[in-house]
């Protein structure tokens, strides 16, 4: 339901375009999402704790351009699948696989006249991110001694900060790429049997970067 619903967003977002005529450029390549794993910890046992990997999916990006220096654009791609992994005492264990789509829209200002090739920009905006598909893994239910196990975390929003450039190779194909940082916090909550087991403050906050190709309407 959730994915459904981030996917009937972007539907009503790009029936928007047409207006935007030759302001109008897309985005299109590889993006990563790489957390920081520094501190998320488990409530119940502070010397555990989680981390999850990194992972690549197909990108796309939406640019609107106001003028020759501003740009709104949009974020979105196919949904991530990351495994989660315990640390401390649970090092080298899967605590589970979850899914998420970190839709992000943000504010450019591109340095340069619109005449160059080479245009850097840096952005502002904000981050939505869903979780989804949580599964808990054999070794969570073996430490909790049921398969009545259940895995959720609560969906995030907050700031995003960006930097990167286009350039162009003619008047409407070009590279892209960008590096972003969003801060995605989430509450993890592990259900044992219908009751609360675990819970974790689940800090993200990961760097996102894409590569890919530009072309512009």
């Amino acid at each position: 339901m959730k994915s459904k619903l981030t996917a009937a967003v972007l539907t009503s977002l790009l029936a928007l375009s047409p207006v935007a005529n030759a302001n109008l450029s897309v985005n299109l390549g590889a993006i990563n999402v790489n957390p920081d794993n520094s501190g998320s910890i488990i409530n119940e046992a502070p010397t555990l704790g989680l981390r999850g990997d990194s992972n690549t999916q197909l990108g796309i990006t939406i640019d609107y351009a106001f003028n020759d220096q501003w740009v709104l654009e949009l974020v979105a791609a196919t949904p991530f699948a990351h495994d989660v992994e315990g640390t401390g005492g649970l090092a080298g264990n899967k605590i589970a696989d979850i899914k998420h789509l970190p839709p992000s829209l943000f504010a450019q200002y591109h340095f340069f006249d619109s005449s160059s090739e080479f245009r850097p920009f840096i952005g502002a905006g904000i981050n939505y991110t869903t979780f989804f598909d949580e599964q808990p893994s054999a070794a969570l239910k073996a430490t909790l001694g049921t398969d009545n196990v259940e895995v959720k975390l609560d969906d995030s929003f907050g700031f995003a900060a960006q930097a990167g450039f286009n350039y162009m190779l003619n008047e409407q194909w070009g590279l892209h790429a960008m590096l972003s940082w969003m801060d995605i916090d989430t509450d993890a909550t592990v259900y044992a049997n219908g009751q609360q087991a675990l819970t974790a403050t689940v800090e993200l906050d990961p760097m996102v970067a894409m590569l890919g190709v530009k072309y512009k309407f």
